[in-house]
């Protein structure tokens, strides 16, 4: 196997800008509503554009990926709409520049990931794709880490504004990186068909993947993007120190999970029995927040921190679809598969946003959050009912 290269690790740093972006909106919750007038509302629609741009660019981001290689195709998104969402972000002043700023970093964000995926697909053991997602994954998950307690620290030092100009300068010089260290993996030897999204959805072995997919990440995505923040300030009175502490132990436990991801594999035996596992857990502990909301601030933190760790499933999802995939659609297959997850991640933050605003104004805080709570906890379940449907996958 190929040793892992300057190229991934550039990548990777890449990728944990991305899991930044989709998730450091929790800890600024209080200070946008102070300083711009922004609602939990506002926040729900600027993070699901975030989710919606990011899934509709996986369709152009698989033709460019086979077309010009995962290099000039990561390195001019990131750089265009990474380093200039977060320059639009800096300069807001109203709820609505909020809006445009995340949707661009969706853009930028949107083939980082599926840059990795697709050398990892073209120049790796397909039975060490799996570990490697989640090790790649577990990586940029750090991300998640740099949006919680250390971003608090960093806006308690210089200012929220201040914060996001100097991650759009990171934000560029990662993109430089890129451009200087990846390599794209040499063209396919021989004819090969041209792939296409009907050919993939004529593979009946991902039917039953695709409902899980489209619901798993949704709910650590949602939670930790977005509805933590108000969830704790709301229902547990917590400021944004003790905000910052909930989202970190949340992204430290989604790096141990992701990391976790390949001996489970090896443990359990096959993919399939051990998505059935993360996603159970991820079932339990949604149930769990749903019927006791209010039960205290230390178990909603413990009850989150769960969220996080189940939300390693995603990785072996994406590797049980991939298992599937012939050579000719690998390129345009898992971008379709990332766009199915992170769509739905996306959807679900838009319906969120109406719901929780009929709840909160029938209910308490604590019933508003368990209503929403629900909203996830639902389709998730059927999601993982017809996941038993699926055929095992290989892994060698």
């Amino acid at each position: 196997m190929p040793a892992l290269s300057a190229g991934i690790f550039s990548l990777a740093l890449g990728y944990t800008l991305s899991q930044f972006y989709r998730a450091f909106l929790a800890v600024l919750t209080p200070l946008l509503r102070d300083g711009l007038g922004a609602s939990a509302g506002d926040l729900a629609l600027s993070s699901g554009l975030w989710f919606a741009t990011f899934a509709l660019m996986q369709m152009p981001v698989g033709w460019a990926l086979d077309r010009l290689g995962p290099r000039r195709t990561v390195a001019t998104a990131l750089a265009l709409g990474g380093g200039g969402g977060a320059a639009v972000f800096a300069l807001a002043q109203a709820p609505w520049h909020l809006h445009v700023a995340m949707g661009l970093l969706g853009i930028g964000c949107a083939p980082v990931l599926m840059g990795a995926y697709y050398i990892f697909a073209r120049e790796y053991p397909a039975a060490a794709f799996s570990a490697l997602a989640g090790m790649f994954v577990g990586f940029g998950s750090a991300g998640n880490i740099l949006g919680a307690a250390p971003l608090v620290w960093l806006i308690d030092a210089v200012g929220w504004r201040a914060a996001l100009w100097g991650m759009a300068g990171f934000t560029l010089i990662v993109a430089a990186l890129i451009a200087l260290w990846v390599r794209d993996p040499p063209a396919p030897q021989g004819h090969h068909p041209k792939g296409s999204i009907g050919q993939i959805l004529r593979l009946r072995a991902l039917w039953f993947i695709l409902p899980l997919l489209f619901v798993n990440y949704a709910a650590f995505g949602a939670v930790r993007g977005l509805w933590a923040g108000p969830f704790l300030e709301q229902v547990h009175d917590a400021d944004a120190r003790t905000i910052g502490r909930v989202t970190l132990a949340m992204g430290v436990a989604m790096i141990v999970g992701n990391f976790l991801v390949g001996p489970a594999v090896r443990l359990v035996g096959d993919l399939r029995r051990t998505v059935l596992i993360f996603s159970a857990m991820t079932v339990a502990v949604m149930a769990t927040l749903w019927l006791f909301p209010g039960a205290g601030l230390a178990q909603a933190g413990i009850l989150l921190a769960l969220v996080g760790l189940s939300g390693a499933g995603y990785p072996l999802l994406m590797a049980h679809g991939r298992s599937f995939l012939p050579p000719h659609l690998v390129g345009r297959g898992v971008t379709f598969l990332n766009m199915i997850s992170i769509g739905g991640v996306g959807i679900m933050q838009f319906a969120s946003r109406p719901l929780y605003g009929a709840a909160s104004a029938a209910y308490p805080p604590a019933q508003a959050f368990a209503m929403l709570w629900l909203f996830f906890l639902i389709p998730l379940t059927v999601g993982f009912a017809l996941y038993f449907l699926t055929p095992e996958a290989e892994i060698g």
